[in-house]
This record gives structure tokens, C-alpha cells and sequence, in this order.
């Protein structure tokens, strides 16, 4: 069969971004389906393409046998009529026989060119998810094509259209014809008719990679983004933390003269970003979360539920809180803890100022020994390293006296500080902690554990009581096994009584 399959070919390859290989290898298939449908096997199908690819032969091989022996017509031919197509053939040689499509019936061809359709239609598929798959979890520009009636937005982004659903879109933007849209991609799935990419404009890692595009220290890895909290359109607050001493980490988000952050909010239309110091005390972590206010001290009401008061001015007051509550909630999910803002006079008739306060400076210290955290416009931030050449306050009217406290051995501070904080004082109740107690403190790392778990198993002994209530004893009077539970020797009948030194 000779067909002009070249530019078909190249034209598929170019146009629906199919891999040449797998073009050539679905019209085979297509072309043994069809052999398969007229003589009832493939097994003997062979299928040659030229050089260019501009035609395909289908050809029948057949095992040349004796004229007097019974054979099978698709797979056999008789050494006669093998000799009127090849002279020389001789019997058990094979003969490849031409086959023309236009032989086929009706039904054979129509299948083989549904066939062809859904295979070319899967492999298109395959390839668009393959493609955009790897792309999940980047950011990826594409212009506006279309918005239908529920408020969607299709995207052209590149072989194929991306949606951005309206729950996904900020408040503060609309588009326009050809509009370049720079996005998060969501998700990448498999649909009827080819592949859904769902896009966005609110997720907070839009904001991650925005910051590491624009930001080389973050690339770099010499700063590490902590944890991001928003709501599209109005703000967003991001805590960062330096690897580097020398490094303030706040500054070089902000950029000289603010370019950096400036850039980062112009790509989603002037949406307000706080940048804000990561700190290991919730104290001053607290402090930092509610920027741009200025704070004037934080009061810990209850840690076990992780909640705090935050003590302002009353010309800070509205700013803590924010339009309807804004800042302030973005505050409790950044750190994770229940902030009630107030003034001080607020906090004086909550009449728990005494011993909130008490109660706060046991854990974390006082504010003074930490040291005040400064904003980010400040020219002289306090460094990690000067915060931790504050000693401490620790613990040690918690531990019952016949239990080994955690302050009696050589261990570091701030390790002690992290136990106490979760209500753990001496070295029974660490032991008794199962690993998901562990695991839950996340402001403990593997390695303090570990130091931890060490020191513990270097200074001190630890003895664990074995009872098994199921010991056997032997019978005084007939020497035959008995347990604590018995109170009659099930072999003499002696009565039984166990007494405990």
C-alpha cells in the first residue's frame, strides 16, 4: 500500500506536539488491527515504512509448503503459486506478499479509522498531561482568552487552555482581551476531552514563588520563608528567618528603597504584604505578626490553648485589629496562637494582669531579657545570635520530689525552656512521652531530641519495673505449678493465700 504519509506525519508531530516514534507506532497498530479483523491473526503482518515516511506497506508472510500437503491460506502458500511470484523460492522459505487495503471490506477499514482517531486522541492527551503535570505547583504565564457566565476565566497557556475558577481569583483584579496573566498552577487532571488545568491567583504560594523569583537570597536558600498566611486582595503577611547572622532577612525582602517588595506587589495588583521576623519565643513572634502596630507587650492568658493577649496603644489599637478584624486574623494563623488585642487600661479590668504576667515570664522571660524586636524599617536590627545570649528563666517548683528533674542535669537552656513550655520538668515524664508526644512539638528538632535523649541516658539510670502477673509458684503441700490467682491447689485441694513483701 502506498500512501503520501510524510507531511501527515509532520504535520501531526509539529502541530499536536506528538512524538514521531509514536505516530509511526499507532498507524501500525492501526494497520495489524485491520489485517486481524480480514485473515484472523497479525502474528504474519508485516509493516515497512521508507526512508521519508511519505508511504507504508502492509505485507503478508507466508511459509512456502509442499502443493500436495494441507496448509493454511493466511499463514501458508503452496510451493506452485510461490514459484510464479519468486522463481528460485524453494519449500520451507517465506514470501512476503503485498497487501492492498482496497481488499479489505467496508467495516475493517471504518474501524481501523475510528481507531486511528482514539489513539491519536489518547496520545494527545497523554503527552498535554505528561507536559503540564511536571509543571504542578509552578507558576506559568498565559493570556486571557474568554470569561464564561459563572465568572471563570480560560487561559491560553500554550498547547492547551488552563482555568482559572472565580474562587481562585483575586477581588482586586479583572482582564481584558490578550491580557498576560501570571498564575499558580492548582492541579493538573485527566478530563473527556483532554487534559484540566486548574489555576490561581489567591493561593499563598503564588506569593512563595513571587518571592523567591524576586528575591536571590531566597534562592540561594541563605533565607527561608517560615510561613505565609493571606487573603487575596487585601493582605498578606510573611515571616521569614536568616540562616546568616549578617543577613537581615526582613531588609532584603523589603529591597533598597522598597523595590523588592514593590515589584512582588505590583504582580497582584497592589495587594498590601507584611514582612515579618520569625522568632522561637511566641512572645516577640507575636509582637512581629501584628506589623505594621506597634506593640507594647504580650501576656500569655493560657498556653495549653495558646492563647495571648497583645497590649497596645490606644492610637495603635485600630491599626492592630485591622478592617473588620483583618490583621489581627491573620496574625492568629500565622502564629498559631489566639491573639485578643487591647490597651492597657482593657487589660487592667480583665483583672488577670497579675498572674498572667507571672505565668508568662516563667515560661518565655521577660520581654526585657529577650530584647525588643524591631520592625523592618528600623536601620538596626537586633540579630538571632543576640537573642540568644539571653539566659532563660526555667522551672524547677513542678517536679514531685521523688522524680529527677531536667534542671538537675547538664543540659542546655533553651532545651529546658522548650520542655517546660510543654509542661515536661523532669526526666519521668520525658520517658514517658511516646514518639507522636515528640513529634507534636514542632518547635523541637530531631537533633535536640536526640541531645536530649543522650544527656537523659548518659546521667541517669533507668530502671524499668517488670511484674508479670501470670509468674508461676509450686504448691507446699503436693509441689505441683500454681498461679497468684489461685486460691485452692487444683491437684491436692490445699487452700492457697499470697502474701507481698
Amino acid at each position: 500500500m502506498a500512501t503520501d504519509l510524510g507531511d501527515a506525519i509532520r504535520s501531526m508531530v509539529a502541530e499536536k506536539n506528538i512524538s514521531e516514534d509514536l505516530v509511526l507506532n499507532t498507524i501500525e497498530e492501526i494497520l495489524r488491527a485491520a489485517y486481524k479483523r480480514k485473515f484472523g491473526t497479525e502474528e504474519n503482518a508485516v509493516i515497512e515504512f521508507n526512508e521519508d515516511f511519505s508511504s507504508v506497506e502492509l505485507s503478508s508472510r507466508r511459509k512456502i509448503v509442499d502443493d500436495d500437503d494441507w496448509y493454511n491460506e493466511v499463514t501458508e502458500i503452496a510451493l506452485s503459486d510461490a514459484k510464479e511470484i519468486h522463481e528460485e523460492c524453494e519449500i520451507g522459505d517465506e514470501l512476503l506478499i503485498p497487501v492492498d487495503l482496497k481488499d479489505f471490506d467496508r467495516i475493517s477499514v471504518q474501524s481501523a479509522k475510528q481507531r486511528a482517531r482514539q489513539s491519536f486522541r489518547d496520545i494527545q492527551k497523554d503527552t498535554l498531561y505528561s507536559e503540564f503535570k511536571a509543571k504542578e505547583g509552578q507558576l506559568i504565564i498565559g493570556y486571557f482568552r474568554r470569561q464564561v457566565p459563572n465568572g471563570d476565566i480560560y487561559v491560553d497557556i500554550g498547547s492547551t487552555e488552563g482555568i482559572l475558577p472565580r474562587r481562585y481569583q483575586s477581588s482586586r483584579e479583572s482582564y481584558g482581551s490578550n491580557d498576560k496573566i501570571k498564575c499558580y498552577v492548582e492541579t493538573v487532571e485527566k478530563a473527556e476531552r483532554g487534559v484540566r488545568v486548574v489555576l490561581s491567583r489567591t493561593s499563598t504560594e503564588l506569593i512563595r514563588h513571587l518571592f523567591e523569583v524576586e528575591i536571590p537570597e531566597i534562592a540561594q536558600n541563605q533565607i527561608d520563608i517560615i510561613k505565609i498566611v493571606r487573603e487575596a486582595g487585601y493582605r498578606s503577611k510573611v515571616a521569614v528567618a536568616s540562616r546568616d547572622n549578617e543577613i537581615d532577612p526582613v531588609g532584603a525582602c523589603v529591597g533598597l528603597k522598597g523595590n523588592r517588595i514593590q515589584t512582588i506587589m505590583g504582580e497582584i495588583e497592589g495587594e498590601k504584604i507584611d514582612i515579618l521576623r520569625y522568632d522561637t519565643n511566641p512572645l516577640n513572634y507575636i509582637r512581629n505578626a501584628l506589623s505594621p502596630a506597634q506593640v507594647k507587650d504580650v501576656v500569655v492568658l493560657d498556653k495549653n490553648i495558646f492563647h495571648a493577649v497583645a497590649i497596645v496603644d490606644e492610637s495603635q489599637l485600630s491599626l492592630a485589629i485591622g478592617k473588620q478584624g483583618l490583621n489581627v486574623r491573620l496574625a492568629n494563623k500565622l502564629v498559631d496562637w489566639i491573639i485578643d488585642v487591647k490597651t492597657q487600661a482593657q487589660f487592667n479590668e480583665l483583672d488577670i494582669a497579675i498572674e498572667a504576667r507571672s505565668r508568662a515570664e516563667s515560661f518565655f522571660g521577660k520581654p526585657d531579657e529577650f530584647g525588643e524586636i524591631p520592625r523592618f524599617d528600623e536601620q538596626f536590627p537586633v540579630t538571632v545570635a543576640d537573642l540568644e545570649e539571653a539566659p532563660p528563666v526555667l522551672e524547677e517548683s513542678l517536679v514531685d520530689e521523688d522524680e529527677i528533674a531536667l534542671s538537675d542535669l547538664p543540659m542546655d537552656a533553651r532545651l529546658l525552656q522548650k520542655l517546660q513550655f510543654h509542661d515536661v520538668y523532669s526526666v519521668e515524664e520525658f520517658i514517658n512521652l511516646t514518639e507522636d508526644d515528640i513529634s507534636s512539638f514542632s518547635d523541637l528538632s530531631g537533633e535536640e531530641v536526640i541531645a536530649i535523649k543522650d544527656t537523659i541516658n548518659e546521667y541517669v539510670d533507668i530502671v524499668e519495673d517488670e511484674e508479670n502477673e501470670d509468674t508461676e509458684y509450686v504448691c507446699p503441700s503436693c509441689g505441683s505449678a500454681i498461679t497468684i490467682d489461685m486460691t485452692v491447689c487444683p491437684t491436692c485441694g490445699t487452700g492457697l493465700a499470697f502474701e507481698v513483701e
